[in-house]
């Protein structure tokens, strides 16, 4: 039985390869921050306004995204990365199962496509459904019971009780779900 050595310290080892997946990931984090920046810039602010206004809080986040994400640039550029992943409950040598993936994907844009013609509700309860039979959860009838039921309680909270507009479809009728 042999055993190895590894450096699992202060979680700044090198791991094998190029950086490419972490340095894409910090430049991502840094163009969400200046597609914060410019989104915010559009926000129209009225005369009445204090020292204050709307755009106050998009450009703090956006501020604070830039700084991470550059911290994070340079980073990743010093040499600093992240340690692999050497959980025990991790399958190094598993490949991605694309098949599952494109069903989530497909049901995620469908349920985007009959959001306005079915309303929020069915949508939803579509994807939670999808969703449940992508990842292989039987039996399919409580997949099912459940998506319903989340469906209708997330249209009941965020419709009906937070006032958030999301279109009712065949609820519009029911005051209690709102819309």
């Amino acid at each position: 039985m042999s055993t190895s050595v590894q450096n699992a310290g202060s979680g700044t080892a090198a791991a094998p390869g190029k950086p490419i997946g972490e340095l894409v990931f910090a430049l991502i984090i840094v163009s969400i921050g200046v597609l914060g920046f410019v989104a915010g810039a559009g926000i129209q602010t009225p005369p009445s306004a204090s020292d204050i206004g709307p755009r106050a809080f998009p450009f703090a986040v956006s501020a604070l995204l830039l700084v991470v994400g550059a911290g994070l640039v340079f980073q990743v550029l010093r040499g600093h990365r992240g340690a692999a992943d050497e959980g025990e409950d991790v399958d190094l040598e598993a490949r991605t199962d694309w098949l599952t993936v494109g069903k989530l994907a497909g049901f995620v844009l469908l349920h985007a496509f009959l959001i306005v013609p079915l309303g929020w509700p069915l949508a939803a309860a579509i994807l939670f459904f999808g969703a449940a039979w992508s990842l292989g959860a039987r039996p399919w009838w409580r997949n099912l019971v459940t998506a319903v039921v989340l469906a209708l309680v997330l249209q009941f909270v965020f419709a009906g009780l937070l006032g958030v507009s999301l279109p009712p479809g065949f609820l519009e009728g029911f005051g209690v779900f709102g819309g």
